[in-house]
């Protein structure tokens, strides 16, 4: 009997997929961005309603404009400085905009008793890279430059992104380094796009890239960052984490992913560079879960990844309370 591709979907999931529109940016993005613009989050209830939300425009680097970013600041004392963490969103480098993760943000915000600042970066085609590094730059390093004015312990900023965000955050953490920027104490990343080459040269494990995010539209993502075709001799190393030949000295490093997604295989690569370099690395992959599956509210896996992400971040913040004290 030959099975279909659903049957390798946990049961808790498969009814997800079917809020998950087909994705053809070939026939252009208009179609995908147009539901986005305006978009009114629903007033949050219950305790992320105490939850604040900020818009600012914090300055952007050299020739670049400003950055707009949406603070969350959740209540209680404010004497003490608290943590933070900077969340880029997804949309693989083509969509998205920060109010899509507004719940989660005011979670995040509310649990850790932390600053989520969100970044509205650059999207490609329209502005390649490193207009986009540029953006998530210029939010950390006003982050950390302005922590005391915003109660931030500049020694306990974390990253975080999921898919596009996701590789974003681990560029913004290597370019970081290389200019002697903001330290980061967490890296936090949920199916990050890390390599161009996935779906280009080679291809992923059978079970993997079924649904959702699928190899076409992954070139076409990393493409319209890159402006040049993906997986291309030419592609600069800097643009893309996995060509990175050092990953030393980087942040440690939390990182989810389906078992079915697309990007399983460049995320268990990542993974094994990284403990390689020695950087402490701890990887979570989720059986029957494909890319996008943490939107699916309220399932087990949801709710595992939620709980050991925010049991990472407190950790680490933990850790640099003690070794400041």
């Amino acid at each position: 009997m030959t099975k279909s591709p659903l049957d390798a979907v946990a049961p808790e999931l498969r009814q997800a997929l079917s809020s998950f529109p087909p994705l053809d940016f070939s026939q252009g993005l208009e179609a995908y961005r147009q539901p986005l613009r305006g978009l009114v989050v629903p007033p949050p209830e219950g305790p992320l309603a105490s939850v604040d939300r900020e818009e600012r425009f914090v300055p952007g680097g050299a020739d670049s404009p400003d950055v707009r970013v949406l603070l969350y600041s959740p209540p209680g004392d404010t004497t003490e400085p608290r943590p933070a963490v900077l969340h880029i969103h997804g949309g693989g480098f083509v969509l998205g905009t920060p109010e899509l993760n507004d719940v989660a943000n005011r979670a995040m915000a509310l649990e850790l008793g932390a600053l989520v600042v969100s970044v509205e970066y650059r999207l490609a085609p329209e502005v390649a890279w490193p207009g986009a590094l540029h953006d998530c730059y210029a939010a950390l390093c006003w982050l950390h430059d302005n922590a005391a004015q915003i109660g931030v312990d500049p020694s306990r900023i974390a990253v975080a992104g999921e898919s596009a965000g996701g590789g974003h955050a681990v560029a913004l953490a290597l370019h970081a380094r290389d200019q002697g920027g903001p330290d980061i104490r967490l890296q936090v990343l949920d199916a990050p796009m890390l390599d161009d080459r996935t779906g280009v040269t080679g291809e992923p494990h059978p079970h993997c890239g079924q649904f959702v995010w699928k190899a076409e539209t992954n070139r076409f993502g990393w493409s319209a960052l890159l402006g040049q075709d993906a997986g291309g001799p030419d592609v600069p190393a800097a643009a893309v984490p996995a060509r990175a030949t050092d990953l030393a000295g980087l942040a440690p490093t939390f990182i989810t992913v389906g078992a079915l997604d697309l990007l399983l295989d460049e995320s268990l690569e990542w993974t094994r560079r990284l403990a390689l370099a020695g950087v402490p690395v701890e990887l979570h992959v989720i059986p029957g879960a494909y890319h996008g599956f943490s939107l699916a509210s309220g399932t087990p896996q949801v709710q595992q990844i939620e709980q050991l992400r925010t049991q990472a971040l407190a950790r680490a913040f933990r850790m640099a309370s003690a070794n400041r004290g």
